[in-house]
């Protein structure tokens, strides 16, 4: 090398700093000690990372306990010791109260079309077998899961209801149980002994219910003849006793309008259903299950005209029926049995094709009255 003027000679590294330090040792090792630091670095930025994670968590728990969820319905706005009673009654889904209302609607309102009775007569059973339906459609909820509490722990639909969710104990159940009965026999005995005999007979339906799930692929069919006895009732609350040439083609109708249903219903949790154990018409149909459902939805309608024919109704009864078999028709072209939004949605229409039913009747005995008085 020169440097003004003065040539230097370098001497190899490796005579500076000794055989052991060539510049390749020097870069391996360079190389070594910056990975080696890297490394420290970025296992300290991890660290600190999770740590800030956790605590994050933490912090987002504590605050997800102190604060309470949202009101998702009007029963959380209830006070809190309350609110478990309410929801053992599913009183904040009205649909199955409407259910077993329907059938005890058509009875009655043909009943006093049949008698032409005054509009006083329909207007106060209605007024009464509207708040027992309320009643024991609760009741029944209340048996049902004091049943199933145990296997309502495994189906994801069922799992948080007050009985499963040890919210409510057995035989708090049990007691909350007897004030319904006791309300529900209130309602009964402003009925004649004739009703009053025939509807205390429709228990044992109630309460074998909830235990046909565990034994038969048809628990459906048992629900449709204890949700139905109001079609057999109402007429004998008007009339005294039943005019069954009437009421046996409108009560088989109603069960098999209830199988449909309660098999859409039933839809929603066969997944769940089969790891636990139940039965229901939703398994045993499979894929059979839409035509079998408007082979069912085809009798309903067929067996509530024929009772309407006996009972000498005219076009309105016949639109009603027309009405609910289009309804009927609508849901189960629409619902898809794989999915459970969809069942529930299909389920609630299914509703509506009674109430139909009643609006043909009550159109045809509100025309029959008017025509009496004028």
């Amino acid at each position: 090398m020169n440097l003004l003027g003065r040539r230097i000679h370098l001497a190899p590294v490796s005579r500076v700093l000794g055989p052991r330090y060539n510049v390749t040792s020097l870069t391996s090792r360079t190389l070594h000690s910056l990975r080696h630091h890297a490394t420290q670095k970025a296992s300290r930025r991890l660290t600190l990372a999770q740590g800030v994670l956790k605590g994050a968590v933490r912090t987002s728990s504590t605050v997800s306990d102190a604060t309470p969820a949202p009101p998702t319905t009007w029963v959380d706005y209830m006070p809190k010791p309350v609110r478990p009673y309410l929801y053992l009654t599913r009183i904040d889904k009205p649909i199955g109260t409407l259910l077993l209302f329907y059938p005890c609607a058509w009875s009655i309102t043909m009943a006093s079309y049949a008698l032409e009775a005054p509009f006083t007569t329909p207007l106060m059973y209605i007024s009464l077998f509207g708040l027992g339906a309320l009643i024991m459609r609760g009741a029944g909820c209340t048996i049902n899961d004091m049943w199933d509490r145990n296997l309502d722990k495994g189906v994801e639909r069922t799992k948080t209801r007050p009985l499963a969710a040890g919210e409510i104990t057995p035989k708090e159940a049990f007691a909350f149980l007897g004030l319904q009965l006791t309300a529900g026999l209130g309602v009964l005995t402003q009925l004649n002994w004739y009703s009053i005999l025939l509807g205390a007979s429709s228990l044992s339906l109630v309460t074998i219910y909830p235990f046909m799930k565990r034994v038969t692929y048809w628990p459906q069919a048992v629900l449709g003849l204890a949700f139905n006895w109001g079609a057999l009732l109402g007429w004998s609350a008007v009339a005294g006793a039943v005019d069954w040439s009437v009421s046996l083609p409108l009560y088989a109708g109603g069960v098999c309008w209830t199988l449909v249903y309660d098999s859409v219903y039933a839809h929603q949790d066969k997944k769940d259903d089969v790891n636990m154990g139940i039965k229901s018409t939703a398994l045993l149909f499979g894929e059979r299950t839409r035509p079998i459902l408007s082979a069912l939805s085809a009798s309903s309608i067929s067996l509530i005209t024929y009772a309407g024919y006996l009972n000498g109704h005219g076009a309105l009864f016949y639109g009603g029926v027309g009405l609910a078999a289009a309804q009927l028709a609508r849901v189960l072209w629409q619902t898809d049995f794989e999915s459970r939004p969809s069942c529930w949605k299909g389920f609630v229409g299914c509703g509506w094709a009674g109430f139909w039913v009643w609006m043909g009747a009550l159109g045809d005995y509100v025309m029959l009255i008017s025509s009496l008085s004028s």
